[in-house]
């Protein structure tokens, strides 16, 4: 797996490929239908991110030391964003994942182009990117402590 430097670096490239928005978008929504279905079960309101005007839904899940980020929302371009946010930080250490900001996000200038309201969503997406993150280190944490002292 990449490092997540070198993940953001690719998006960055791939954007680059694009000679308008209109493009990209098209890109993003492309991102947003190649991401596997969640569960019906996993699409409840407890997943729900807090933040967004659409309905988004991430699960997280830690394997081997990493943090496996899972997504789906109701709208295409929202979709797209956060499929891009899971590319970036799901197979990552949770200390990485704290610690990393999403840089490709100025580099490629989609700041300039969201929606106030769409900014919003991606904010609160990250935010909850970086919450499940230093909840499983927390965990991790735990449970190493616990094994040191039994």
């Amino acid at each position: 797996m990449p490092d997540i430097h070198a993940i953001q670096r690719e998006i960055i490239d791939e954007f680059a490929l694009f000679e308008d928005w209109t493009e990209r978008y098209k890109y993003i929504i492309d991102l947003g239908r190649d991401l596997p279905e969640l569960d019906a079960d996993e699409m409840v309101k407890k997943n729900l991110v807090k933040g967004c005007q659409s309905q988004v839904w991430l699960v997280a899940d830690e394997k081997d030391g990493k943090v496996i980020y899972r997504v789906n929302s109701d709208a295409a371009i929202v979709k797209g964003l956060a499929a891009l946010l899971v590319r970036v930080y799901s197979n990552q250490t949770a200390d990485t994942i704290i610690n990393t900001e999403p840089e490709f996000i100025s580099k490629i200038g989609m700041h300039e182009h969201l929606s106030p309201t769409r900014s919003n969503g991606l904010a609160s997406m990250l935010k909850q990117i970086k919450l499940f993150a230093a909840v499983i280190k927390q965990q991790q944490t735990s449970q190493s402590q616990a094994t040191v002292h039994n």
